[in-house]
């Protein structure tokens, strides 16, 4: 096999089995390029070198007594740093954990290693995940291949960056609000945020060991690839029901045998809430939706009906500080004054909330649910109509790195910080509708542009099918000049 560096993940797995080439003949490739590119990149941050050898040498073993332990069999894999690895440390970015070791693996984790997959290492990501730059106090910034002065987003920043690159065939990250599907966005990949409770998040920090799970809505585990292929494969070993996490549907992932083309009824949308997207990022979308047109396939410009965004937003805000604030609020206030020397709010303005002890009741949390009922049921009624809805990812391509809460550009506008990253992500983290990010097209300035195809819960083999099939126009992924 010629390109180990960038095959995909599957095709690995497949030159494995069939000896094309050897576990470790891969392993030793990618820690090649690793030694050559991450040093610029920042974007792993533990190695894992040793006992990935010794897992490589063990999979050649087994392949050559005629065992394969899974679908990803002698292929090495990246892990966001906020995912427990039992003999391997993980910090989540969060200094009282700088030297932490957990003794058991997150279920995700647990997962990949039964279907043979390798750890390779822990990737970058902000501290305890908060934010879409990737930049905490004991590793520092992630940068991004494509423009080191700028940033691969986050939470998922690290595992972005070193995908792209070719440092990884595969990237597992979570999304509280965009955390798979930005660094995707920012950096050419492909990414899947599940629907909520489809894959177990048992053994994510932020919740700190041994202290009460909070996390209960919006979050998810999810895949970041350089194809559709590898995503399915990830889906399928990581998801299903889990005793640390007993929320975790056992709906079945069915397969969708039928060819979806041409009779596709596609909804888009690039206006939410008149947040401006870039006028590139504009024409990208436009060109996709003027070609399923020309391929017979049903479009229509649409939004749910009563997807207010304003209060979208201001929902998906109270649950995450909810759940995610009153759990952490004096961890990170006291580590953003020891760390950083400022308070929490003026280091990011979304942690205004979660880094102030909140006094939410009881009722202003039911409340907070019930307004996100209301939004879950008009998507679901919307996609009575529509088979999927594609619309930004960002308001624009990656941005350079800048302090949290610094304005960003639209071409000749600002947008606010955080509206400017989450905006359109954030709004199906609050409904926990499936979301495929592909990569979509090239700035003038060279950088990724993605698109957001958004599927009906739990159906998230459909959402990949049509995914696959979409592909065909706006793939392949495209490696960055100089790796």
């Amino acid at each position: 096999m010629k390109d180990l560096i960038f095959a995909t993940a599957h095709e690995l797995a497949a030159a494995i089995s069939e000896r094309r080439a050897s576990a470790v003949e891969v392993l030793d490739a990618h820690l090649a390029h690793i030694t050559r590119h991450n040093p610029a990149l920042n974007a792993i941050v533990t190695l894992n070198e040793e006992g990935a050898r010794v897992r490589a040498k063990e999979a050649d073993a087994a392949v050559a007594r005629g065992e394969m332990w899974g679908p990803l069999h002698g292929v090495p894999v990246t892990i966001k740093d906020s995912f427990a690895t039992a003999g391997l440390r993980t910090t989540s970015g969060y200094p009282p954990l700088a030297d932490y070791i957990p003794a058991a693996d997150a279920t995700v984790v647990a997962r990949l290693r039964a279907a043979g997959a390798i750890i390779l290492g822990k990737t970058n990501l902000p501290l305890l995940v908060h934010g879409f730059q990737t930049d905490n106090p004991i590793f520092g910034r992630s940068n991004n291949p494509w423009n080191l002065g700028r940033t691969p987003g986050g939470s998922t920043g690290g595992g972005a960056a070193a995908l792209a690159a070719g440092l990884s065939p595969l990237e597992v990250g979570s999304d509280y609000g965009g955390s798979v599907r930005i660094p995707a966005h920012y950096c050419g990949l492909y990414s899947l945020k599940p629907t909520e409770c489809r894959i177990p998040l048992t053994g994510h920090i932020p919740e700190l060991p041994g202290k009460p799970r909070s996390v209960r809505h919006v979050a998810t585990p999810g895949p970041l690839a350089r194809s559709v292929q590898d995503l399915t494969v990830a889906l399928q070993v990581m998801a299903g029901p889990d005793p640390g996490q007993p929320e975790i549907s056992p709906v079945p992932l069915v397969p969708v045998p039928e060819q979806l083309w041409p009779a596709l009824r596609v909804a888009w949308g690039d206006d939410f809430g008149g947040l401006p997207v870039t006028r590139e990022t504009q024409a990208a979308l436009h060109g996709l939706v003027a070609e399923l047109d020309r391929c017979g396939c049903t479009v229509e410009q649409r939004l749910p009906d009563g997807f207010d965004f304003p209060g979208i937003w201001e929902t998906y805000g109270e649950l995450r500080q909810c759940e995610i604030g009153s759990a952490l609020s004096s961890e990170l206030e006291a580590e953003c004054a020891a760390n950083f020397g400022v308070s929490a709010t003026s280091v990011d303005p979304e942690m205004r909330g979660m880094a102030k002890r909140l006094n939410a009741t009881l009722r202003q949390y039911t409340e907070t649910l019930t307004k996100r009922d209301a939004y879950i049921a008009a998507v679901e009624q919307f996609f009575q109509a529509w088979d999927v809805f594609l619309c930004p990812v960002t308001v624009g391509p990656a941005f350079p790195h800048c302090r949290p809460g610094t304005p960003i550009a639209v071409d000749d506008r600002q947008v606010p910080y955080r509206l400017g990253g989450t905006g359109y992500t954030s709004p199906f983290n609050l409904t926990g509708h499936p979301v495929v990010v592909l990569p979509l097209a090239r700035s003038t300035e060279g950088l990724p542009i993605g698109v957001q195809v958004v599927g009906r819960r739990w159906d998230e083999m459909k959402l990949l099918a049509i995914a696959e099939q979409l592909d065909t126009i706006v793939g392949p992924f495209r490696r960055p000049p100089g790796y």
